[in-house]
């Protein structure tokens, strides 16, 4: 696959890093595959995760397809530059076509990078998992690899303003690989969440700066501040009854 635009904002993207400062942690890179296809499992706790979770896999020197939302794709800007880095498109309403598009760049040998909790998880906790990524990676037959990051909610995440701020530390963790069969995708899924699980919590034990009581970025299970997963799920369903509000709102004007 031909890249023009991905190695070069890759490289603009670093200078960027370093001019604010930001510091990373990487952990595990060596369970990322020089080549052949994989797919990367991460945890979703900011809106910039894609921007940092490609980073895990510098080291291997292989480049991230991210599975992401087609409202980015819909972007006048975003949507070229995501075209251009053969990112692949996810239709909430169908998903099946970006199964099979992730399914296709696997078998071609390429790393796929996917968000199986599907939204930001707001108690910075691992969400329950959707299974499609056992899934994938079982009709692929690559392996599937869980990656942990951590430090990418200061930088914008919901409910907070966007601080980009100097000095942020940015930790990425990579598991052993998995090998779903496709014989029990509930079973391999739990599995990849107990994983990431474990995985959170020795990067949240090993960040720099340590576990400040109260703290908004750290989950409540640690002695932060962070909604309790049952808080964060009451929020969830408080965005989503208004963001449902909204699109019946300008239906309605549309059709008056």
């Amino acid at each position: 696959m031909r890249d023009l635009t991905y190695p070069a904002v890759i490289v603009t993207a670093k200078m960027l890093f370093k001019v604010l400062g930001q510091r990373f942690v990487i952990t595990g890179a060596e369970h990322v595959p020089t080549s052949g296809g994989a797919l990367m499992a991460f945890n979703h706790i900011g809106y910039v995760d894609f921007v940092y979770g490609g980073l895990a896999a510098q080291p291997s020197d292989r480049l991230v397809r991210f599975m992401a939302k087609r409202e980015i794709f819909d972007h006048p800007v975003g949507g070229p530059v995501m075209r251009s880095f053969h990112h692949i498109e996810v239709d909430r309403a169908d998903g099946i076509a970006s199964y099979r598009n992730a399914v296709d760049f696997l078998r071609r040998g390429e790393v796929v990078g996917i968000f199986p909790e599907a939204t930001i998880s707001r108690s910075m906790e691992i969400k329950e998992l959707k299974t499609g990524a056992a899934r994938i990676a079982a009709e692929a037959g690559v392996p599937l690899i869980p990656v942990v990051m951590w430090g990418t909610q200061h930088i914008w995440t919901k409910d907070r303003p966007r601080d980009f701020s100097r000095g942020t530390t940015i930790s990425l963790t990579v598991g052993a690989p998995l090998h779903p069969t496709g014989d029990d995708p509930v079973g391999d899924t739990a599995a990849l969440r107990t994983q990431m699980q474990r995985l959170l919590a020795e990067t949240i034990e090993a960040y720099p700066g340590g576990r400040p009581p109260g703290a908004w970025w750290l989950p409540a299970s640690h002695g932060g501040g962070a909604p309790t997963p049952e808080e964060a799920e009451r929020l969830d369903a408080e965005e989503k009854r208004a963001r449902a509000k909204r699109r019946a709102e300008k239906a309605r004007k549309r059709s008056s």
